[in-house]
């Protein structure tokens, strides 16, 4: 298995939780995010699949020198409230377009990209709008990341749960786990893990 396919079939579990008939019922409700409905959070977890093909269909940057996948998440913007803000605010206006329409398009864009990915260069560069380049892999290990967090966010806020692929959620804790020991040390990490009795209070990669 490729980051490809840990990527598409993490994309299908999403895919399956937008079609969930609980996520179109509670539609308008609070989700598990503060700030933020149901239908909202559903729109960004399908943001992750649409914004693919429109980074790949926007090239420009395929010469350019990519940024290691860690160092992508070394950017600004993470801790830019104005960024989660409008983050908020344009997930908000695309659930307008209802729980149906958001699952088919959503469903439409993973069978696009399954015929699509395995063609694409070992070597693609993807150019980001937001932050330097990535390599495709790369670009898709971070949608990845995305579907498998905002998929549990989701099922929670519904009362179901999330069935994301082992092998994408053995990548994802991986890259938290890397994400955390950058941002916290790794003896605080390994405590968290290891020794409950000095675990600190918090390891979030974020």
């Amino acid at each position: 298995m490729t980051v490809r396919d840990d990527f598409l079939d993490t994309a299908a579990a999403a895919v399956r939780l937008l079609e969930d008939a609980a996520v179109a019922e509670r539609w308008d409700d609070p989700s598990a995010l503060e700030g933020m409905t149901v239908g909202a959070l559903a729109a960004h977890l399908a943001h992750q699949i649409f914004l693919v093909p429109r980074l790949l269909d926007a090239g420009g940057a395929e010469n350019a020198e990519p940024v290691s996948l860690i160092d992508h998440y070394s950017g600004p913007e993470w801790d830019d409230a104005d960024v989660h803000a409008a983050l908020r605010r344009s997930s908000a206006e695309a659930a307008e377009q209802g729980a149906r329409t958001l699952a088919e398009r959503a469903a439409a864009t993973l069978a696009d990209l399954r015929g699509r990915l395995p063609s694409e260069p070992a070597d693609r560069v993807v150019p980001l709008p937001w932050a330097q380049p990535l390599t495709l892999d790369d670009l898709l290990t971070t949608r990845m990341t995305e579907l498998v967090v905002h998929s549990d966010d989701l099922a929670v806020s519904v009362d179901k749960e999330a069935a994301p692929p082992p092998a994408a959620v053995e990548t994802v804790i991986g890259l938290l786990a890397r994400l955390s020991a950058r941002r916290h040390g790794p003896t605080a990490v390994l405590r968290a893990l290891s020794r409950a009795e000095r675990a600190p209070a918090s390891i979030s990669a974020f």
